[in-house]
């Protein structure tokens, strides 16, 4: 591409007429808690996953980072400790948003660290706007996942890097077995006695919703549809027994 510069009660289930919706409903209760249960989620391996997906964008030098689906601002706080780049992060939930302006006023980094409430199908910024672009557990909550990639590859530069986490399924069968096990019985108790009835839906939701993701979309195809959004040197890690993906690939040249 040629560049000028100019998301109460009973069980949950994700539907595709209107992903961005359930994303919103979903997670509108839960910023206070959100940043300490996320560790509960991974088993204590999200800053590890975060680490690993944001040092493939850090190696850049990149001056001006978009970090998307940033939730409470986690990923943009960390690209603001471990880069001089001025940060924009963009989430679809206001209340996550908001808890995030928190978290960057107390971090003192409001001068480098903007954070917007937008939809990254639709993303408000001109093509070529930023040279690094991360985004965390995105696509599980997107109607059309190689659209959303291909938004993603406008607003970045020629050569920019652009890295992601995901949680994942294990694909040793052992590993998978106490994976299973772990999502469907101890998470959703887990996250009720710590985060109240709103991270116990949340818990229920979680292990079946991953599942059924690499159900329809596998590894495989994800890489298939990282490169048809336009991204090449496409790279994947698991991580964690299997239990956390990072991926990581920069868009052409030319």
């Amino acid at each position: 591409m040629n560049c000028t510069v100019e998301l109460e009660g009973g069980p949950v289930h994700a539907t595709a007429s209107d992903p961005n919706r359930f994303a919103q409903d979903l997670f509108r209760p839960l910023p206070r808690h959100y940043d300490s249960l996320e560790e509960l989620l991974s088993l204590g391996q999200n800053g590890r996953w975060r680490r690993e997906m944001i040092a493939h964008v850090e190696d850049g030098a990149p001056s001006r980072v978009l970090d998307v689906a940033t939730g409470t601002a986690g990923v943009a706080l960390a690209l603001a400790r471990r880069t001089g780049a001025d940060i924009t992060g963009i989430d679809i939930t206001a209340a996550m948003v908001r808890r995030g302006h928190e978290r960057v006023a107390q971090a003192g980094v409001g001068h480098r660290v903007r954070l917007i409430v937008g939809q990254a199908e639709q993303l408000p910024f001109p093509d070529c706007s930023f040279d690094a672009l991360t985004f965390t557990y995105l696509l599980r909550y997107v109607a059309d996942p190689v659209a959303t990639l291909r938004e993603l590859a406008r607003v970045l530069t020629p050569g920019a890097r652009i890295a992601s986490l995901e949680f994942s399924v294990p694909s040793s069968r052992f590993w998978r077995f106490w994976w299973w096990l772990y999502t469907r019985a101890v998470l959703p108790a887990a996250g009720s006695l710590t985060g109240g009835r709103e991270w116990g839906r949340v818990g229920r939701f979680l292990g079946p919703n991953i599942s059924n993701h690499y159900d329809r979309y596998s590894v495989p195809w994800t890489v298939r549809a990282w490169e048809e959004a336009g991204f090449v040197d496409v790279g994947v890690r698991s991580m964690s027994l299997g239990g956390g993906l990072v991926m990581w690939a920069r868009k052409p040249n030319v």
